[in-house]
C-alpha cells in the first residue's frame, strides 16, 4: 500500500487520475499535493477529472474520486413535493431565477453552510478567491434563488464547455437550494448536457437521482463534454419546461 503521494510544483503536471489512492488506503481518491490554485491549473484538473479539496492549514490536496456521483440529467427525480415548490416559485411576481448575478455571495453563503456530515467547510479563503477567479474568467457559474429582492439560496459549479462540476450549495429558506439545483438540472437540459457531476457520494445527493459511476467512464464524458461548445448561462424561463413540461404559469 502506498504511503506518500506525488508533491506538485507549479511547473509539474498532473499524475493521470488513475494514480489516486485506492479503497485501502488512508484518503481514498487522493492524488496530489501542492502546485498553484490559479486559473489554469484549476481549469487543467477539472478537465481531466480532478478537484481541489482541502481544510484550513493543509495544503492544496488534488483528488480523483474513484467511483464517482454523478447525476444523470435524465435520472433526476423532481418529487412531488418539489415540483410544487417549483410551480409555485414560476408562478410568483416576487421570485427570481438568476445565473452569475452575484456570484461572489453565492460562495461566501456555500463557505459558510458545510457539507453533509462536515463539521467545518473546505471553501477557505484560497478557495474563495480561486473560484472567484475563475468565475471571472467565466468557467464558474451560479445558479441563484432570489424572492422579494433577497438572495436565499444557490449553488456554484464549474463548467468546461458541457462538461459541468457541482461544486456547493446553501439555503437560508426551505427548498432554495433545491430549487437552484432543477434550475440547473433545467438549464443543462435545454443545453445537452448528460450529467452533473457531484465528486462524492451523499444520501441527499442520492435522494435526487444520483449515482456513482466507474470513474473511467466519468473521465470519457469529461474528456468528450469539455470539447464542446461553451453552453449559453442564460435562465430563460423555457428552462422550468424541462420539468415542467406543458405547466405554463
Amino acid at each position: 500500500m502506498t504511503t506518500s503521494i506525488p508533491w506538485l510544483t507549479p511547473e509539474d503536471p498532473f499524475p493521470p487520475a488513475a494514480a489516486s489512492w485506492g479503497a485501502d488506503t488512508p484518503m481514498p481518491g487522493l492524488l496530489a499535493a501542492g502546485g498553484a490554485l490559479d486559473v489554469p491549473h484549476l481549469v487543467a484538473a477539472y478537465g481531466q477529472g480532478i478537484f481541489p479539496w482541502f481544510s484550513e492549514g493543509q495544503p492544496i490536496l488534488w483528488w480523483s474520486t474513484a467511483p464517482r456521483m454523478v447525476l444523470p440529467l435524465a435520472e433526476f427525480r423532481l418529487h412531488h413535493s418539489l415540483r410544487k415548490t417549483l410551480r409555485r416559485f414560476r408562478a410568483s411576481h416576487s421570485c427570481e431565477l438568476r445565473i452569475d448575478s452575484d456570484f461572489s455571495a453565492v460562495i461566501h453563503a456555500c463557505a459558510n453552510t458545510p457539507r453533509e456530515g462536515q463539521s467545518g467547510t473546505w471553501i477557505v479563503p484560497r478557495m474563495v478567491q480561486a473560484y472567484e477567479a475563475l468565475h471571472r474568467a467565466g468557467f464558474a457559474h451560479s445558479v441563484e434563488t432570489w424572492v422579494d429582492g433577497r438572495l436565499v439560496g444557490g449553488l456554484y459549479c464549474v463548467a468546461l464547455g458541457r462538461a459541468v462540476f457541482g461544486e456547493s450549495m446553501f439555503a437560508h429558506a426551505s427548498d432554495a437550494s433545491k430549487i437552484a439545483l432543477a434550475a440547473l438540472v433545467g438549464l443543462c437540459r435545454r443545453e445537452d448536457v448528460a450529467l452533473i457531476d457531484c465528486q462524492q457520494n451523499t444520501a441527499h445527493l442520492a435522494s435526487l437521482g444520483a449515482r456513482e459511476i466507474e470513474r473511467e467512464v466519468f473521465l470519457t464524458h469529461v474528456a468528450r463534454a469539455r470539447t464542446q461548445p461553451v453552453m449559453d448561462w442564460r435562465f430563460a424561463p423555457e428552462c422550468w419546461d424541462e420539468l415542467l413540461p406543458g405547466d405554463r404559469p
